[in-house]
């Protein structure tokens, strides 16, 4: 127990001004919603936004960067419930670009540990990377154990994993996608038992709990599938805000924290049960409510639907439903329940200045599931009888009655129940547009694509944007864009539907800018500088004090540009490069949103 570290609070602000101290620059949480990388739906962890700088890429704060990042992630979904696991989560991390690397970063850690939160040594224990034979024979991480037993933690306490590359928890971190970045990571662990620590570690001994990691980015996996040293070794470390909070005060579950217990002690009031009986129940209600929040709440404006980000969304509210259900909540608590979780996270502004969108949205959602939640309940009670539901039946439940197919198989599981997955997920297919990878859960995280067609892709996006003010309203402002190497997608806001008048302006003023061959400059200035040139910016995104800013000239132009924006890019050097812009859908993604997707075609 230590006296100092006590609430969220504490332990973020000490964790930054450490990092501080040791030069690196804060830089703000980002959005929950990626910018520009189809391969994944959420942040899911502090690298993730700073994925160009990993690859080589000067970032403008310089090559020791820290901060406390907003994350979502859902492959652990059903382990939610327990003590540990969360949805959403936010993650200390501190990253060295092609600056120190091995030792310096478990000194920093093992000082932030010791000296900072005072956890004793003898309640830590670390695991190495054990090697991997079959893989270029890549080496046991010998180095990283010395510098461990250096500073005084025994021989006994560090553990080598070894599994190799292919094989989760084995001290082997990345490529997040099919190639780049990657290399061997040592996880710290601290021992949350109140009885003394065995002398010897065992990882999987559950009351040892892993509170951080650090990532040693040495190799590159490249195309062939062999792994090259990097020339930029870069250190990417992410520290468990929620896990930490309960070491510190001495809590075996992260749900007895302060970070929790507001909302925790709302739901007993509204149950009239005790949480001591329904923990469970009210850890999944806790946190896919928490989730939910932050969903909403982000800058790029998330609503529940059957598609992408707003399928997880859905889910997660109508998780959180079934189980309040469950334990005796009867009248409508989501847009309730979410005004204990504000106070909590008095720093995330857009929480609060979107508070009427978050409970508005949550009622919705509760209305329309309530709606259909008994009838649906009552026609699953009447499937399953040859302990079987076809995968027709279990559409009908999700089209009709709006059961997720996860909640539609925690059902048949409690029930002894198969589900006939593949004829679903043929019916799902023929019926809805909705990404295999929410229907199945699968939110593998992954490097934002960096090839040619996609730096193409994102200049052409930024041409877009200007093209969207000069034709149809100077008050527009991007809401979001997703780039594939095929094609981009940009939702902005806009009252109605475009005419095809109007999309013929768009590509015509586009393709003129291409044609003129003007050039995409780069520069790195203080971000009150490049607000006050002219520079567009994401409403409501954070930006760190230095930016970088992404010009497009035109001398034909008065202020000698047409587009300059605050970007981490890549981009082209010339508009000539991007060949023919073609609009080939225009849509609405939201109410008062529009949404563009468009491809970049040979001339």
């Amino acid at each position: 127990m230590i006296e100092k570290v006590k609430t969220r609070q504490d332990l973020i602000d000490a964790y930054i001004n450490f990092f501080r101290e040791k030069k690196h620059k804060h830089i703000p949480s980002s959005s929950l919603i990626p910018e520009n990388d189809p391969t994944v739906l959420f942040t899911t962890a502090g690298m993730h936004p700073l994925v160009p700088f990993l690859l080589g890429q000067k970032h403008p704060l310089g090559k020791r960067l820290c901060s406390v990042q907003k994350c979502i992630r859902t492959q652990d979904i059903d382990e939610v419930g327990d003590e540990v696991h969360h949805t959403f989560f936010e993650m200390l991390g501190n990253w060295s670009l092609g600056d120190y690397f091995k030792k310096e970063a478990i000194e920093f850690s093992f000082e932030f540990l010791t000296k900072v939160l005072n956890l004793p040594v003898d309640k830590l224990a670390v695991t190495c990377f054990g090697g991997d034979k079959r893989v270029q024979n890549l080496p046991v991480d010998k180095e990283g154990a010395e510098i461990w037993i250096k500073l005084g933690l025994p021989k006994e306490r560090i553990s080598f994993l070894e599994g190799g590359v292919f094989e989760s928890k084995k001290n082997w971190w990345g490529p997040a996608g099919e190639t780049g970045p990657c290399g061997p990571d040592t996880e710290i662990f601290y021992w949350k038992y109140k009885k003394p620590a065995p002398k010897s570690f065992n990882p999987d001994d559950e009351n040892w709990v892993e509170i951080w990691n650090d990532v040693f980015m040495q190799y590159e996996k490249t195309k062939a599938g062999a792994y090259v040293t990097l020339k930029q070794k870069n250190v990417d470390t992410g520290m468990g805000v929620e896990r930490t909070l309960a070491v510190l005060n001495g809590l075996e579950d992260n749900y007895q924290s302060s970070i929790f217990q507001p909302i925790i002690k709302e739901i007993e009031k509204m149950s009239g049960q005790k949480y001591s009986e329904k923990k469970r129940e009210m850890r999944i209600i806790a946190d896919h409510l928490r989730a939910s929040v932050f969903i909403l709440g982000d800058v790029r404006t998330i609503k529940p639907s059957n598609v992408g980000q707003g399928y997880v969304l859905r889910r997660l509210i109508r998780r959180a439903i079934r189980y309040g259900r469950l334990i005796g909540i009867k009248e409508n608590f989501t847009s309730h329940l979410s005004k204990s979780i504000l106070p909590i996270f008095p720093d995330y502004q857009e929480l609060h200045t979107n508070h009427k969108f978050i409970a508005e949205q949550l009622e919705e959602e509760e209305n329309k599931f309530n709606a259909t939640l008994e009838k649906g309940l009552k026609k699953f009670n009447e499937l399953g009888n040859d302990k079987l539901i076809t995968g027709k039946e279990a559409f009908l439940l999700f089209q009709s009655y709006g059961f997720p197919i996860e909640m539609t198989q925690e059902l048949a599981d409690e029930k002894g129940i198969k589900i006939d997955l593949e004829e679903y997920n043929g019916e799902f297919k023929r019926h809805q547009d909705l990404s295999r990878t929410s229907s199945a859960g699968m939110f593998k995280s992954g490097l934002a694509d960096d090839s040619e067609a996609t730096k193409k892709l994102h200049t052409a996006t930024h041409l877009l944007n200007e093209a969207l003010r000069q034709v149809l309203s100077k008050d527009i402002r991007q809401k979001g864009s997703n780039i594939t190497p095929e094609r981009l997608r940009f939702d902005f806001n806009f009252p109605r539907k475009l005419s095809s008048e109007e999309i013929k302006k768009l590509e015509n003023w586009i393709n003129d800018k291409i044609k003129a061959a003007l050039k995409v400059r780069r520069e790195e200035i203080p971000l009150r500088d490049a607000l006050s040139s002219g520079a567009q910016s994401e409403f409501g995104a954070k930006y760190p004090e230095l930016v970088s800013v992404y010009t497009i000239e035109d001398k034909r132009e008065r202020k000698g540009w047409i587009s300059k924006e605050i970007c981490t890019g890549p981009h082209v050097e010339n508009t000539s490069e991007l060949g023919n812009f073609k609009i080939i859908k225009e849509e609405s993604s939201a109410s008062g949103i529009r949404r563009i997707k468009a491809e970049l075609r040979e001339e």
